[in-house]
């Protein structure tokens, strides 16, 4: 498999998870900002800014922070080169690309993607009709997922896409999590407040984890249970645990693929025993913050080591 072709499969998915991920993530917030007044209002979308790293190109752009402004530029304002419709263009441009990799099923969903999304966001989006475009970037993101898991061979095209996956939801989820501390409160006096438990349930929103947490735990909103359910449960799809679980696995299936394992195989197992063996306490013992900016880079340095082992500029 020629190295271009294994960076057009694996950065398709990173970019169809990227959309979906700040879909949700604008989706919680859009929620909590409608119960709050302005000032914190405008502190929950500065948030998003934040998350997504463009706190600096969007002030470049406008001078206050308001919902709409920042929403649309979030998902289609041509001075955000990391807008949401093109996060989708570029998907479906590695798509193009690595078409003859792909099952029918899975190239039609990626370009029907691409022509509803296309036309959802050819005008600016209003709060009347968000949340509608905010689920069909979910739903478009989750039948390619469904379509790639239903007719895709599992050979190193599919692990590939898998990496490409899980690597970019791990740095979602931790992402989120880092911001909720150093962003989301106003300072450390609100942890534990009623204040510091919303945040909480924005963050389980963002992540999707929201209903399922409940369930585990009868509805008790607890920062600690809810940092461990998002770091360490690997039955939940969006930990990192799970993440570093599923990235391992395929990743080890690319190693049985080609023959040999590659740097990248060692470097993923021994972060992934890292991992598997913390406690919530020691985790917090370090600094929550401390653990996850350790973690992001750990991320964007196993993200390098695949695309050099499998030549992803060849």
């Amino acid at each position: 498999m020629l190295g271009r072709t294994a960076h057009a499969i694996y950065w398709m998915y990173r970019y169809l998870e990227r959309a979906e991920n700040t879909a949700r993530l604008l989706d919680a917030v859009f929620r909590m900002a409608l119960t709050r007044g302005a000032d914190a209002a405008s502190e929950e979308w500065n948030s998003v800014l934040a998350t997504l790293g463009i706190q600096e190109i969007y002030a470049q752009a406008y001078d206050e922070i308001t919902g709409p402004q920042v929403f649309n530029f979030v998902l289609r304002d041509r001075n955000n080169p990391g807008n949401v419709l093109q996060m989708i263009e570029q998907a479906r441009s590695n798509a193009r690309m690595s078409r003859s990799s792909l099952t029918l099923e899975v190239w039609e969903g990626v370009n029907e993607a691409w022509m509803n999304l296309r036309d959802l966001l050819a005008r600016p989006v209003r709060e009347s009709n968000l949340g509608a475009v905010l689920t069909s970037i979910r739903r478009e993101s989750t039948a390619v997922r469904g379509a790639t898991y239903g007719t895709m061979l599992r050979n190193e095209i599919y692990h590939f896409a898998r990496a490409g996956t899980f690597i970019e939801r791990a740095e979602n989820t931790a992402r989120i999590l880092d911001v909720k501390y150093h962003l989301l409160l106003p300072s450390l006096a609100y942890v534990g407040s009623s204040l510091d438990s919303s945040q909480w349930d924005h963050v389980l929103r963002s992540l999707a984890g929201d209903r399922v947490y409940s369930w585990l735990n009868a509805g008790r909103i607890d920062p600690r249970g809810i940092a461990e359910f998002l770091i360490l449960d690997r039955r939940f799809p969006r930990s990192l645990t799970f993440c570093y679980g599923q990235l391992r696995e395929n990743l080890a299936a690319l190693a049985q693929e080609h023959g040999a394992e590659m740097p990248t195989q060692a470097l993923l197992r021994d972060a992934d025993i890292r991992l598997e063996a913390l406690t919530i306490e020691e985790i917090f013992d370090q600094g929550l913050h401390e653990f996850l900016v350790d973690f992001i880079a750990q991320n964007l340095q196993i993200s390098f080591a695949i695309g050099e082992d499998y030549r992803f500029t060849a």
